[in-house]
């Protein structure tokens, strides 16, 4: 979320924004994991510790009952796809057998969700914009603001793998498992079609409009679009 306009910045990331957090309590438990091989025990406990706290915390602060989903950033209710760091890292923050995490994929599906990627905002929100048109500073404006992303159906496809991972009920992996499948089918669908008729022949654009018929803008031939559904295809 790097746009700018001269020192503005279009969507600022101050406070205790989301994907930081989580980013931080996979770092704390990638430290206990190294601690361990090391042979580190007591520097291992101590990070043990500091990763409880930050995860009790997490939950306590970030989850939004009345929108079930994650604050974005903490006093920020608005619906993006960055919340999705808490579930698709390798040591997520949330449970992904949760009924928090069942909710955050259900409104992540219903709010940002299509076949070409994830919605960088939730239509109806504030300064909600789903068409990457005109002037360098008017595209800068709608960059984050709504605008769909490829790679973020990486996030999108590793949360599954997490809460298939962690489920136990045969039912519930069966139901977990198939959506998996059909996500998969109709990514390769889409892109296959993608980089046959449409854009640059060849390659994945950078980001999509967000609404009929998803044009691709940004950059023609984007390397991390084009790495992310490789990986979602090969898996």
């Amino acid at each position: 979320m790097d746009a700018k306009i001269g020192s503005h910045a279009v969507t600022p990331r101050n406070g205790k924004a989301v994907e930081v957090n989580s980013l931080w309590y996979n770092a704390l438990m990638i430290m206990v994991e190294l601690s361990i091989k090391f042979g580190k025990i007591i520097q291992a406990r101590k990070y043990k510790q500091l990763a409880r706290k930050c995860k009790i915390a997490f939950e306590e602060k970030f989850y939004n009952k009345k929108r079930k989903s994650l604050y974005d950033v903490l006093g920020d209710s608005k619906i993006r796809p960055n919340q999705l760091f808490a579930l698709s890292l390798s040591y997520p923050i949330i449970e992904p057998n949760s009924e928090m995490a069942k909710e955050i994929i259900n409104t992540v599906e219903k709010k940002l969700l299509n076949n070409y990627g994830l919605k960088t905002l939730a239509k109806g929100e504030d300064n909600y914009v789903e068409i990457y048109e005109g002037t360098p500073e008017k595209r800068d404006m709608s960059y984050h603001q709504g605008i769909t992303w490829v790679w973020l159906l990486g996030l999108y496809f590793d949360s599954l793998k997490n809460i298939d991972k962690a489920l136990k009920k045969k039912k519930e992996k069966q139901e977990i498992e198939e959506k998996i499948k059909k996500f998969k089918i109709n990514t390769i669908k889409t892109f296959e079609k993608e980089i046959n008729e449409k854009g640059c022949i060849g390659s994945i654009a950078e980001i999509y409009d967000s609404s009929k018929p998803f044009t691709p803008k940004g950059a023609i031939a984007q390397a991390w679009s084009v790495a992310e559904i490789i990986r979602i295809i090969s898996e």
